[in-house]
């Protein structure tokens, strides 16, 4: 069927949004019409943030062009947000970060809170401003990983607003739930409360300049990893896995979700965890107790940088336990293996902003 930018318009300019009874033509919520083969896509620009009308609008649009053309032809609405503008005298406490990357996992138990932990240090190490939220509300280990359980930020006012100072270790400011609770005491949230207390470690952490915001999010997806999205621009998503399948089809999924077209934040690569066994006193061995290259496979399936593979070390493991992180000696093997890391993901995010425009927070609806 051949029809034409202004015959979709025409059908459009029949749609009236609901509050003012105005068509969405003329409201100027029509751009970037393309008719394809069998296919015309256009995108619907919301008036405001997080319109609850958008979606019913989106829908009529859909009806309208139906009931018009018939089924023959396919139509695609994308719905653009506006970036959101700071009211006049309102504070953003994240207006001087950088890069916020999102580190995630597929599943529990793949070492992503110590790949996180060891990756902020590391890129503390090359002068770089960064600070770390411990996202990972159910299972807050941050804290423990860098010496902090006993640690309780303070608050200070900055341009009138109460902000929260973050605790700042090993040269990188951290926040986390952690710091709120006793180590011993269960964290029992339903999902709105965990993504309510995100909310407000972003809003109301005192952040500064930052080169590199990381966010060490809970395994699998949920609500925390939405309201990362939406509240917040993620310059991009570090994927953890160990080599083994079990977690390989895990990892997958994380980056599906990341790529999703409604969230679509660019996933700058894989880091796999426990890629080999090197006994300590037998350096030049590698032991692949979980399968061999997994992630280097994976990643090549998948199209996106393998960043690391960092071995199964007892110093890795007792680090964490005793709240020194590896990366803090970047002459030692497991060092070095941080330090490489880092360097990729410094790579990796250059590349990304080089090539790729900056991601924007967007409107979930679940």
């Amino acid at each position: 069927m051949n029809i034409t930018e202004e015959q979709i318009v025409d059908v459009l300019k029949q749609v009236k949004h609901p509050e003012n009874n105005e068509d969405i033509v003329s409201m100027g919520m029509v751009k970037n019409i393309r008719i394809e083969q069998d296919h015309a896509v256009f995108t619907l620009v919301s008036k405001k943030m997080r319109d609850p009308l958008i979606q019913s609008i989106r829908r009529t649009c859909f009806q309208a062009l139906e009931q018009q053309f018939g089924k023959k032809l396919r139509f695609a609405i994308e719905v653009e947000e506006p970036v959101r503008k700071m009211e006049l005298g309102e504070f953003d406490s994240l207006k001087d970060v950088k890069n916020i990357l999102a580190v995630a996992s597929g599943k529990g138990g793949v070492g992503k809170s110590t790949v996180a932990t060891n990756l902020a240090v590391a890129l503390a190490n090359t002068g770089a401003r960064v600070g770390l939220v411990d996202a990972d509300i159910f299972g807050p280990s941050i804290p423990k990983m860098f010496d902090l359980l006993d640690a309780r930020p303070v608050a200070q006012q900055v341009e009138g607003k109460d902000l929260i100072v973050p605790v700042d270790q090993y040269g990188v400011k951290i926040l986390s739930i952690g710091f709120f609770i006793r180590p011993e005491d269960a964290t029992v949230w339903r999902g709105p409360m965990a993504s309510n207390f995100l909310k407000q470690i972003f809003q109301q952490g005192d952040w500064g300049a930052l080169d590199y915001l990381l966010v060490d999010l809970p395994p699998g997806t949920s609500d925390i990893h939405l309201t990362l999205v939406q509240e917040v621009d993620v310059t991009g998503a570090i994927i953890v896995s160990t080599p083994q399948d079990v977690a390989l089809a895990d990892a997958v999924k994380g980056i599906s979700m990341f790529r999703n077209e409604k969230i679509n934040v660019p996933v700058l690569g894989l880091v796999e965890n426990m890629a080999w066994f090197t006994p300590a006193e037998l350096p030049e061995n590698r032991y692949y107790i979980f399968g061999k290259d997994g992630c280097k496979e994976l990643a090549k399936k998948m199209h996106v940088r393998l960043l690391g593979q960092i071995p199964i070390v007892q110093a890795i493991r007792e680090g964490g336990d005793k709240g020194i992180p590896s990366a803090l000696i970047p002459d030692s093997p497991e060092g070095k293996a941080f330090t490489e890391l880092a360097r990729e993901v410094i790579l990796a995010v250059e590349e990304r902003n080089k090539n790729l425009p900056p991601t924007r927070r967007v409107m979930v609806n679940k």
